[in-house]
């Protein structure tokens, strides 16, 4: 039992582990979930763990979309959930990128752009999560990376059901 008031947490990739990657997935139509996402989602719901994204979106940063349209994307992602009694705590989001077309999201190594840990640091500050309590799940050594630089394990999802991957997981307590 954790005893210092930090709170157990899952810490997701977005595109590839959520929603299927088509590719710079900037607007609501192109949203089409991973299967056993939602579940998998309300799964970690019910076993009382934070639920966190932290996803690079250089398609900001490449002109594609705005972050508006991220915003709007992870609306759609909330009100689906609801629909299935889950829930996502909070999005972060890096919409930086070395060589961005887009100025103001050009940056040569921003702490926020996985593999580094930018996004997850700041997310157990903000939730108060216990890195020893969490767990990253991404598609990408990227994301395996930025959980290992904030003290967090990972596990990789290479595709399939997420909730029949996570069945399979030892998940934070």
């Amino acid at each position: 039992m954790n005893t210092d008031g930090r709170s157990a947490a899952v810490i997701l990739d977005r595109d590839g582990v959520l929603n299927v990657d088509h590719g710079y997935v900037g607007e609501v139509a192109r949203l089409e979930w991973i299967a056993g996402a939602k579940a998998a989602v309300r799964h970690f719901n019910d076993r009382g763990l934070l639920v966190i994204v932290a996803t690079n979106q250089s398609g900001v940063a490449r002109g594609f979309f705005d972050l508006a349209a991220v915003d709007t994307v992870h609306e759609q992602m909330r009100a689906d959930l609801a629909v299935e009694g889950a829930r996502i705590d909070d999005f972060y989001v890096c919409p930086y990128l070395a060589d961005a077309p887009v100025a103001e999201f050009a940056h040569p190594n921003h702490p926020d752009r996985k593999p580094n840990p930018g996004m997850i640091l700041r997310a157990i500050a903000d939730w108060s999560i216990d890195p020893a309590r969490a767990l990253v799940i991404g598609d990408n050594e990227r994301d395996l990376e930025a959980g290992r630089r904030a003290g967090v394990r990972g596990a990789l999802f290479t595709g399939g059901n997420l909730d029949a991957f996570v069945a399979g997981l030892t998940l934070p307590k």
